[in-house]
């Protein structure tokens, strides 16, 4: 791990090599964004998708580009290893500024820094995952891929503290997201996600699955899901960039789609991993 190769501020440097300043505002304040991008045969998967959602983080944050699209792609390519699936994860903060203050300082160069890692198999895929509803107690900005995760990593804390893989979020009665993916639900035979919100970080996985329910023919829409409603789901999914599509087997101790994998998992699970291997 020490040896492996990263990105950093222009230069392709060893891990163990790779530092930044204590005065850097994304350790000060998490002043600063994230993506995560997954590659498949030695492509990245849904490369401009990811690159559209990493502006407009950047400009929900005030913190201009520093680089074109052709040059992240070079960038981000050159990181990755050949012969197995594998996610590169980029984060820019607003860089090193001579004193610590709210305020944004001038004449700053932002910092940027990637690499790469291997995907491992998710061995709970084919099995399912239990997941508990908790409150969702993050800020107005969800849309935001923020480096502060604070919130995130304390309900996913307390749903493993309950036996659980995932806390699925509810806002004032009804669904967000999961404290790391995003939901879909399957009631009264149509397959439903929340709408694209503020509340919300919508992910790319999230928009192929929609997709591929369109283009299959799959009763599908976008539409706020209660938790009374979600309850009474006869499939339950979480879908993120490097777990792809997981099924929810259980929820809150109740079991759904009778503690298995439902149909319309298997389906979409099938129809997802074809389109994987037709884009690479």
């Amino acid at each position: 791990m020490q040896n492996k190769m990263v990105y950093l501020n222009g230069q392709t440097l060893p891990l163990a090599e790779a530092k930044i300043s204590v005065m850097d505002r994304g350790f000060l304040f998490a002043d600063g964004i994230y993506e995560v991008i997954p590659a498949y045969g030695d492509k990245l998967f849904r490369f401009e998708e990811h690159m559209t959602r990493l502006q407009n983080s950047l400009s929900a944050i005030h913190l201009p580009n520093p680089h074109s699209a052709q040059q992240w792609l070079d960038i981000l390519t050159a990181l990755l290893e050949p012969g197995f699936d594998q996610a590169i994860y980029l984060q820019i903060t607003r860089g090193v500024a001579e004193k610590r203050d709210h305020a944004f300082p001038k004449h700053v160069v932002p910092t940027v820094f990637a690499m790469s890692a291997p995907i491992e198999p998710f061995t709970a895929l084919s099995s399912g995952v239990k997941a508990i509803s908790v409150d969702d107690i993050r800020w107005q900005f969800c849309y935001i891929k923020s480096t502060n995760l604070l919130a995130n990593i304390l309900l996913r804390q307390q749903a493993v503290e309950k036996g659980s893989a995932e806390a699925i979020m509810i806002k004032d009665g009804y669904l967000t997201e999961g404290a790391a993916s995003n939901v879909f639900a399957v009631i009264d035979g149509v397959l439903l996600t929340p709408p694209k919100s503020d509340g919300i970080l919508a992910g790319v996985t999230r928009d192929v699955i929609l997709e591929l329910a369109q283009s299959n023919n799959i009763p599908y829409g976008e539409d706020i899901i209660s938790l009374d409603a979600l309850l009474t789901a006869s499939e339950i999914w979480l879908a993120s960039s490097t777990r792809e599509i997981v099924p929810v087997i259980e929820l809150d101790g109740r079991e759904i789609s009778e503690g298995q994998p439902g149909p319309l998992w298997h389906t979409m699970n099938q129809l997802f991993q074809a389109y994987k291997k037709s884009y690479s």
